[in-house]
């Protein structure tokens, strides 16, 4: 029995630890014999492109190394799969490829985009009577997964938005002149990661002071009213904004920051809100105000990772081959927690189908009902997915990252 794992939308910092889950759970398989990787997502599926994994993951110091490395070692990619009818050619050549390696188990790690690669792909084989199994592995930093707990990914980058938001809150304070500082946050639709910066309260941080999220209804107007009340309160003040807080149609330069070109799956291209607010705080205030834009740092920042979300991350990824070898196909791994206080999941599956192209949102009852800010019952739900510390591979006075093979670049 052969085995292939492609990783695909956008990295994070745990999504190789996934990898790896998967890649020692084969080792430790009689049955399984070759451990491909397809290169750059099920592009590599389309294309041929598979490298043999134990060429390259050699030692346990790989392994190690390699589940502490952000992005994706395999690479990426952002390919909408057609459906049958429309092109039933791309999926000739994915069974190809599968025949061709004799792979009798394909795992996918990513996000909903790649769960819906999952559901049509374990269709189309069921479909022509093959007994390929496909597997999803979740990972995302917007955590907007449904059905799941949280996802691979998530921990991390909160704990990293978190820490940062902290330092800046620091060096926000230094001067006596009234000051303003917008935080941007990735999240298109959902705003858990922004949302997580409420953590800090938890350890007696009183900003951000105001956290805007796209699940929140928002004015501009109602955002200036909220600063000038919180800067009668704090000499500087921090707001947290997601990337995705929607802008009403007709606001005012708003297409200075903000393109609107979007991707082959409908995603727009966002980032430029807190360039817009820090321009609305200048004109409508007149204080010293700057934007911060976080951009692909919280997503790729593993010197700070969370040792819960990469011990996680390698479960699930153990977890996908073990429900595979067990004969299931089109499903996703997907966490339940069991418990806040101690903090305890299980690793179950659902129909794919139930996650593909569906966003979970961050709940409306945690928001509090100014719009403007996140009540205390998040910080539980929130806290224990950045707990512990890696002990990161250090050299020079630098993180060690492991290196993707000349031939995959």
């Amino acid at each position: 029995m052969n085995i292939a794992i492609a990783q695909s939308g956008g990295p994070t910092c745990a999504i190789n630890a996934s990898l790896v889950g998967v890649f020692k759970q084969g080792l430790l398989t009689e049955e399984i014999d070759a451990i491909f990787g397809s290169i750059n997502g099920i592009e590599g599926m389309i294309g041929d492109e598979l490298i043999n994994l134990k060429s390259i993951i050699r030692t346990n110091e790989d392994m190690e190394l390699l589940r502490q490395t952000p992005s994706t070692m395999l690479g990426s990619c952002r390919y909408k799969l057609p459906e049958f009818d429309a092109d039933p050619e791309v999926y000739e050549k994915i069974l190809n490829t599968f025949q061709t390696h004799r792979i009798d188990i394909f795992i996918y790690i990513g996000g909903n985009d790649s769960m819906d690669t999952v559901v049509k792909l374990s269709k189309y084989l069921k479909s022509v009577g093959s007994d390929i199994r496909v597997i999803g592995v979740p990972k995302t930093i917007d955590n907007d997964l449904p059905i799941t707990d949280h996802t691979p990914g998530f921990g991390s980058a909160a704990k990293y938005v978190a820490a940062t938001a902290q330092e800046i809150i620091r060096d926000s304070s230094v001067y006596s002149i009234p000051s303003v500082t917008i935080i941007e946050v990735m999240g298109r639709h959902s705003g858990w990661l922004t949302a997580s910066t409420c953590m800090l309260r938890a350890n007696g941080e009183e900003a951000p002071h105001l956290i805007y999220l796209p699940e929140s209804e928002f004015s501009s107007e109602r955002f200036i009213e909220d600063v000038r009340r919180e800067m009668a309160k704090h000499k500087a003040v921090v707001v947290a904004v997601s990337e995705g807080v929607s802008l009403a149609a007709d606001a005012e330069g708003v297409e200075d920051f903000q393109s609107g070109a979007t991707d082959v799956f409908g995603h727009k291209y966002l980032s430029g809100i807190g360039k817009y607010l820090e321009r609305m705080v200048a004109d409508k205030i007149g204080c010293k105000v700057r934007s911060i834009e976080l951009n692909v740092m919280q997503r790729c920042s593993s010197h700070i990772c969370s040792k819960t979300d990469i011990d996680e991350a390698e479960r699930i990824g153990r977890h996908g081959l073990r429900a595979a070898l067990d004969g299931n196909t089109g499903k996703m791994m997907y966490f339940r927690r069991v418990s806040d206080v101690p903090y305890a999941v299980t690793i179950e599956m659902t129909d794919a189908t139930k996650c593909a192209n569906i966003e979970k949102k961050f709940p409306r009852e945690w928001i509090s009902p100014d719009q403007n800010q996140v009540t205390d019952a998040a910080i539980g739900y929130f806290l224990p997915l950045i707990q512990g510390e890696v002990d990161i591979c250090m050299r020079n006075g630098l993180p060690v990252h492991f290196q993707r093979p000349l031939q995959m670049r």
